[in-house]
């Protein structure tokens, strides 16, 4: 759907007009210069309002069957003229909305047809698209062409013109069901529309949305309505009004909204309404028996999943978490800022957060995790086992219970498993889903479609699985269940912790042993927490392997800071003159120091302080202070071990003396973003000398000035621009920053506190 805005275009009258461009074969189509709504009820009223607004539609005319009610919608101005007979007007009308009770629909089409000119447009506001295209075809044998059905989520308990609103649609969902005959400027005309009305625009076809609004808002009506009706009915039902809580009054307020309008909806949305009532009826009746025989565990996991599935909803109606970013748009201003003190503590490890969930859900016992990192991409996780039927409690303040369901014990999900923009989650639990019984789709936002994935459905394909990606190895990936796997010998032809652990967490479920090879040593968090679940795991140099067939055991893990996310105040405590900072309980896994060991060979002073173990992982308190730092020859056996921290590293390379190379990193290619030219891009864009080559880049220290950069949707570019400002000869503007959530909650507020000079803007 085009996002064009629209045009406006004087006419003979001199009022503005609504239009939009020429569609892709250069087809005009006709300018709206006089709009009709039929109508003017909350709906009809609001559409007018905001129009006049926008000074968008032209003359805008108003029908109603009340009189009083056009007059006053004349008196205030929401329409130009009007009257009760809407034929008056049809034929001078080049957009006609018909904005009353679905069930009334059909003979207002009745009462347009022998009038309507060729050329008009027309759309709908009706709740249940199937009645009206019923309506429709009933009426001209066909859907007209230039009729686009659509639907506004918008609403009150209130009707009638005085009940209009001018920002009723502002930031609220309009649904348009286009149907294959309406063509494309007709589609892009409606759309355009009501996104002048400030509303988003969504697709969707006409069985869909009847499903989809029965059971979020026509079943909830119904439900509001029966509770309240068989409350009032009882003897005792004034002491029940009068000492009802707050829940009550919230979950019964809908019930307030028009009988009649609600009437008709479920009369036109019959059929979906039904079903989605049946589907609940089963719901309640698994709660009663759960109830009834006492079944806390199934009691529990009913209320957290629900629990969770609220604040999913309210994360996606926030435009934040579990969806696609590129709805948000958040930008950092950074200024340059002096010395860095103090004691941090970042979010907890994102790889061994990921991990924690998976393999405690598949664990027999219930696992207890401390340090979870509430980032979307760990989220995102939860929620997919979640989605399979495990009972998981929290997080709350990086405290987490899985009740584990065994290594067979998951269910098919309800739909796709939607993972947002973490590849560690989709890579994983790939290997995973191969060993189940159930197919299963794994889908995500935009920037993770673009993500290869052929790298793990090859293995996968040769241990027996049926793996099917979109165009060019790209997910959603959809993974046929019923398959027995067999164990393989696999040699990665990359160094990647992802695909290591995907053929493995694949060998659980194989017969024999399964065994991977890597070229070069990459992050060991899966062979060591499978080990900590009492799964063993013969580790012999680049080799781990497996046999399938065991069990998993529950038991604490305690999730170390990720040292991903300390890299960034590592880098800042070393550029930024006069700083000493320590960053606390760091995880400092072997196979993950590499951005210490470069920093170190670069000149930075860092000190380890409290070593331990913490699960079978290694951490320690890191203390940084400001030193001079020199451009080096990266050692190829320390870029695997750095591999997510190269971007910040980048910006210690901006400020060194000398010339810093990088070589041997083809992986950052295909990370969230190409890393390599997306740092290169901003390094240039503020005067950093770099030259980019096929496995690394150039990078000359020196002065870095202000200027504008893009993350390109990567949230360590994003946060790596915002160190670099820290020596900055004036602001840096960073735009596309929302996916910094993803890893790192909290990153503006912790940066602040040390001392940087961050502030966000949303667009």
């Amino acid at each position: 759907m085009s996002n064009s805005n629209f045009s406006n275009q004087a006419h003979q009258s001199g009022k503005p007009s609504l239009s939009v461009e020429s569609d892709f074969s250069g087809q005009e189509i006709t300018t709206i210069k006089t709009t009709l709504i039929i109508g003017l009820g909350l709906i009809g009223g609001s559409l007018a309002l905001a129009l006049k607004k926008a000074g968008l539609g032209g003359t805008i005319i108003g029908c109603d069957r009340d009189q009083d009610e056009v007059d006053l919608a004349i008196k205030i101005g929401m329409i130009d003229q009007g009257s009760t007979r809407a034929e008056d007007w049809i034929a001078e009308a080049d957009l006609i909305v018909i904005s009353v009770p679905v069930i009334a629909m059909e003979s207002v089409m009745q009462q347009i047809k022998p009038l309507l000119r060729s050329d008009t447009l027309i759309t709908d506001v009706g709740s249940s698209k199937g009645s009206v295209l019923a309506g429709a075809e009933r009426v001209w044998g066909s859907l007209p062409d230039n009729f686009v059905l659509g639907h506004p989520i918008a609403g009150s308990e209130k009707s009638g013109v005085a009940a209009a609103l001018v920002d009723l649609y502002q930031h609220h969902k309009v649904i348009i069901t286009p149907a294959a005959n309406n063509p494309g400027p007709a589609v892009r005309c409606i759309a355009q529309m009501w996104q002048a009305c400030g509303a988003d625009v969504l697709s969707m076809d006409i069985p869909r949305h009847d499903e989809v609004l029965a059971a979020t808002s026509h079943l909830p009506h119904m439900l509001a309505f029966s509770l309240v009706d068989t409350l009032a009915r009882q003897d005792e039902n004034l002491e029940i009004f009068r000492y009802a809580a707050g829940g009550f009054r919230d979950f019964t307020r809908i019930a307030a909204s028009d009988p009649v309008m609600w009437r008709d909806i479920y009369t036109a949305n019959k059929d979906a309404v039904l079903n989605a009532l049946t589907q609940f009826e089963e719901g309640l009746a698994t709660l009663r028996t759960a109830i009834e025989q006492s079944d806390s565990d199934a009691m529990l996991g009913i209320f957290t999943r629900a629990k969770s599935a609220r604040e999913h909803f309210s994360r996606i109606l926030e435009n934040s978490a579990y969806i696609p970013m590129e709805n948000k748009l958040i930008h950092y201003r950074a200024a340059p800022a002096g010395a860095l003190s103090g004691r941090l503590r970042v979010p907890g490890d994102k790889s061994i957060s990921h991990r924690s969930i998976m393999l405690g859900s598949l664990a027999e016992g219930t696992t207890h995790i401390k340090g979870f990192l509430e980032g979307e991409d760990s989220l995102a996780t939860l929620q997919a086992f979640r989605d399979m039927g495990v009972v998981i409690e929290g997080p709350h303040q990086g405290e987490v219970t899985v009740h584990g369901v065994g290594l067979h014990g998951l269910q098919k999900p309800a739909g796709p498993l939607y993972l947002g923009n973490s590849g560690t989650s989709m890579r994983l639990l790939a290997g995973l889903m191969a060993g189940q019984d159930f197919d299963v789709e794994l889908t995500g936002d935009a920037s993770l479609t673009k993500r290869p994935m052929e790298r793990v459905a090859k293995p996968l394909r040769d241990m027996g699985a049926v793996v099917e990606t979109a165009e060019g190895g790209r997910p959603p990936m959809l993974i046929k269940g019923g398959q027995q796997l067999k164990g393989i010998d696999y040699v990665m032809p990359m160094a990647s912790a992802q695909v290591k652990s995907c053929v493995l967490l694949a060998g659980l479920y194989a017969d024999g042993e399964t065994q991977t090879t890597e070229p070069a040593p990459t992050r060991d968090h899966t062979e060591r927490m499978l080990t900590g679940f009492g799964y063993p795991v013969a580790r012999d140099g680049a080799k781990a392997a497996l046999q399938g067939g065991g069990k998993l055991t529950a038991g604490d893990i305690d999730v170390p800071s990720d040292i991903s996310s300390a890299a960034f105040f590592m880098v800042a405590g070393s550029i930024a003159p006069n700083s000493e900072i320590v960053i606390e309980h760091v995880g400092l896994n072997p196979t993950r120091v590499g951005v210490i060991n470069i920093l170190k060979l670069m000149g930075a002073d860092i000190t380890l302080e409290n070593e331990a173990e913490v699960g079978g992982e290694p951490v320690a308190d890191i203390r940084v202070r400001s030193a001079q730092l020199k451009g080096i020859d990266i050692p190829l056996d320390q870029v695997p071990l750095a591999i997510d921290e190269f971007p910040v590293l980048f910006v210690a390379a901006s400020c060194a003396e000398g010339t810093t190379r990088l070589r041997g990193a083809e992986e950052l290619r295909v990370k969230e973003s190409d890393r390599i030219q997306v740092m290169a891009d901003g390094l240039l864009a503020l005067g950093v000398d770099c030259t980019v080559v096929e496995d690394g880049i150039d990078i000359v220290g020196g002065t870095i000035n202000g200027g504008s950069v893009h993350s390109r949707d990567d949230h360590r570019i994003a946060m790596s621009f915002a160190v670099a400002s820290l020596r900055a000869e004036g602001e840096i503007f960073i735009e596309d920053c929302a996916n910094v959530a993803t890893s790192f909650p909290g990153f503006v507020e912790l940066a602040n506190g040390a001392g940087f000079s961050l502030s966000v803007e949303e667009a």
